[in-house]
């Protein structure tokens, strides 16, 4: 599908839409205030790169040695003149274009990269792909071609060999959304980025958002405590430069603020509580803190982005905050001068030389263990920032490139210090400590006594300990198998939900489809290479697949799609182990896929089935497993609760052979409760909680432990504490959450599991 309006995109979809596509569908689905916008679809740009021939020629040209900058500039070169030459198929421009005049007045957009390995739990890539502001229709085209091509600038190739993503399967996604002509933006931290605490940070200047978060003005800066409920900070910077649009042409410019708005204080109090009322919700909604852009035009709040933020250490706060480091003491009466001060942006300390950046160019003398100091940074600097100990800068603030990146880099950085690229001078020996924001003198002798220069002393996130053991297992879900390995790293038990729609929806094409062009034993292969991948990974730790569960609003989509029914609510429809058993034929060839799994070893494959409603469904299904030769007494297979139907038959579904039930939380709340999850205007209705849902769930549990059958969850609640607090209670087998709650799930279902056997001694 080369296209697809938000309202139809969720965080299930980032195979699709990208990180930023998928987040922003997630935020409107949550009836939360974003500007309208579609996506140009990953497909399309995979389609877009076959269909021209470049796919081959483009992917071995960025197989480069990423630490040579001359070779990463070569690349960056011939990829972007491979996309940028090629030509668009029509039927693929038409399309977007047509999209865009369902805008109705022609306005100017935002065309902003979404890359599919992008605002990810555990990686930010922030600034790694373009975006441009009001764009028009003449020039959207080009725009959406050169967010393309920025997937391969010198940056983003060094940045995914870092994280060990392959080049060749990462894709991107383009949301094109309606530009807000914005009086005052920003970004917003739900908590604190570095520690955690509940705490949130507000940044603010005047005009467009970009110069908060390229780091080119010093913004605002409000701190929020959540706990006490109460405004704690205000620090009102000066600044000097803004980005509006021009009115006629649309060009983003950067201008002077005027200077009787240069320290005028940017949000009033009614601003600051809206969004505080905001962030509270994105972050109860997302189960874990974001990192959230925003914009205000004629009093109203508008969300243009959320994002996981991936920085916070959480044994930060078991350092002794009087602790001296590097000959900076922390108590007020400290014997050495500052030099300089700002915001302390990423946690640690360190001593090193300092090197002055004032272009590009000079990157290069940027050796190992030297400190950065340079205006403001840029997405380019990041290979040199990855040789640096620390980061100064004169501008930005705490949610601006510089500080998100040295923050996911375990570096120290002082932002926003206004003088120090003046008032510091090359190869300067200072101390940077990056909890307190101060830059000193490094060459008398550290208090410490044991500081190395070069050396930075910071904690890392993995050292707060090992994994938790808990009775409970703790899963993780896999929405694609390039994930498979970042999930596995998690030390989870297992693979709680791998979603069979995602292999078949990348292939572009419905399975009836497939078959008619490759034939079925491609198509079973298909299949089972994906499951593999994730299997390997994990083994021998077990794997539970869903078989197939798209509507057919989402195979209408695809290449064979046109004969798909029509419905009114696809969520009601064509799906689950109804279409399966409507179409024996093409379910078998998805069954087969899981018998050449167990036929190669791997045993740890369990096999599950959707939206069942009674015991009736479970034994059509059991008996196509053994009409493809799957022993149902051998290996493990169960199926999901997701309808008010299937808690109410456990009993009889039980009885069934069935070796786990695992309960779906997002189509078991919204069957429960009648409020469409992807309806906007009832989102408020929707409540994993609701007394009902947990009822259902509670005595789905209690059936399953008196017939011997093991338990499980893996809707999106499943990573909410009072979720697993009761979950745990109840006696569930085991809990699967997103991958970047696994640690979390662990931690909570530990201290619930350590209440209960408190409270069962002292009684």
């Amino acid at each position: 599908m080369p296209i697809a309006w938000l309202n139809v995109i969720s965080n299930s979809n980032v195979d699709t839409a990208g990180g930023k596509g998928a987040s922003l569908g997630e935020l409107q689905e949550a009836g939360l205030p974003v500007p309208t916008a579609f996506v140009v679809t990953a497909d399309t740009y995979r389609t877009f790169i076959d269909q021209a021939g470049i796919a081959e020629e483009l992917f071995d040209a960025v197989e480069v040695d990423s630490e040579n900058s001359a070779a990463l500039a070569e690349a960056e070169q011939q990829a972007r003149e491979l996309i940028l030459d090629a030509e668009i198929p029509d039927s693929v421009e038409s399309t977007i274009l047509d999209a865009y005049a369902g805008f109705q007045d022609e306005p100017f957009v935002a065309v902003r990269s979404s890359a599919t390995a992008e605002d990810l739990p555990d990686a930010s890539f922030a600034g790694q792909q373009e975006t441009f502001l009001n764009v028009d229709r003449e020039e959207l085209i080009d725009r959406i071609k050169r967010c393309w091509a920025s997937l391969f600038t010198q940056r983003a190739i060094y940045y995914r060999d870092q994280q060990g993503f392959d080049h060749e399967t990462v894709d991107i996604a383009v949301v094109v959304q309606r530009m807000v002509d914005a009086e005052k933006s920003g970004v917003m931290f739900t908590s604190h980025p570095s520690t955690g605490e509940p705490e949130i940070t507000i940044e603010a200047a005047w005009g467009l958002g970009e110069a908060v978060v390229s780091g080119e003005v010093s913004p605002d800066n409000y701190t929020y405590d959540r706990e006490a409920n109460s405004l704690e900070t205000v620090t009102v910077a000066t600044k000097k430069t803004m980005h509006i649009r021009e009115p006629e042409t649309g060009e983003t410019l950067t201008k002077s603020v005027p200077d009787n708005k240069q320290t005028e204080q940017v949000l009033d109090n009614s601003e600051l509580d809206d969004l505080h009322r905001l962030g509270e919700l994105v972050e109860e909604h997302y189960g874990q803190p974001q990192d959230v852009e925003w914009a205000i035009t004629d009093d109203q709040v508008f969300l243009l982005q959320s994002r996981p933020i991936t920085t916070i250490n959480e044994s930060h706060g078991n350092n002794n905050s009087n602790k001296s480091m590097d000959g900076i003491s922390s108590e007020t009466g400290g014997d050495r001068d500052y030099l300089v001060d700002g915001l302390g942006a990423s946690p640690g300390t360190t001593t090193g030389a300092v090197r002055i950046v004032s272009t590009l160019d000079q990157l290069d003398k940027v050796n190992q263990g030297d400190i950065i100091v340079t205006e403001m940074t840029t997405p380019d600097m990041v290979p040199a920032m990855k040789r640096a100990s620390a980061l100064v800068t004169d501008e930005g603030g705490m949610t601006s490139h510089a500080a998100i990146v040295s923050r996911e880099l375990g570096v120290p950085a002082v932002i926003g210090t206004e003088t120090a690229t003046h008032r510091l001078t090359d190869d300067q020996m200072v101390s940077i400590d990056g909890d307190r924001g101060v830059v000193a003198d490094g060459k008398r002798s550290p208090d410490s006594g044991n500081s190395q220069s070069g050396k930075t002393s910071s904690t890392s996130p993995q050292s707060s300990g090992g994994k938790p053991m808990t009775a409970t297992d703790i899963k993780v879900n896999v929405s694609i198998p390039e994930a498979a390995d970042r999930a596995a790293a998690t030390d989870a038990d297992g693979v709680g939900l791998l979603r069979m729609e995602h292999m078949i929806l990348s292939t572009d094409k419905t399975p009836e489809k497939y078959v008619a062009d490759h034939g079925a034993d491609a198509f079973v292969n298909t299949l089972t290479d994906a499951m593999r991948t994730v299997a390997e990974a994990f083994y021998p730790r077990p794997v539970r697949v869903r078989t197939l569960d798209a509507p057919t609003d989402e195979f209408r989509q695809l290449e064979g799609g046109n004969d798909e029914p029509h419905e009114h609510n696809p969520m009601l429809g064509y799906r689950g182990i109804r279409r399966s058993l409507a179409t024996p034929e093409t379910f078998k060839l998805q069954l087969q896929a899981f018998q050449k799994l167990y036929e190669m070893g791997y045993g740890s494959v369990e096999l599950m089935f959707p939206l069942v409603n009674d015991s009736e469904d479970v034994y059509k299904a059991k008996n196509l497993m053994q009409d493809v030769g799957i022993d149902p007494n051998k290996r493990n297979w169960g199926v999901m609760v997701e309808t008010p139907a299937s808690a109410l038959c456990i009993e009889e579904i039980c009885k069934t052979g069935i070796d786990f039930v695992s309960l779906g939380t997002n189509d078991l709340t919204q069957y429960t409760l009648a409020v469409d999850r992807n309806n906007g205007t009832v989102a408020d209705r929707y409540d994993e909680l609701h007394p009902a849902v947990m009822q259902l769930m509670r005595e789905t549990i209690e059936t399953c432990r008196s017939n011997d059958i093991a338990s499980s969850i893996c809707g999106q609640a499943a990573s909410k504490p009072k979720m697993i607090q009761q979950l745990v209670e109840a006696g569930i087998t085991s809990i699967s959450v997103n991958v970047d709650a696994v640690c979390d799930a662990q931690r909570e279902a530990k201290r619930v599991e350590q209440r209960l056997i408190l409270e069962s001694t002292l009684d």
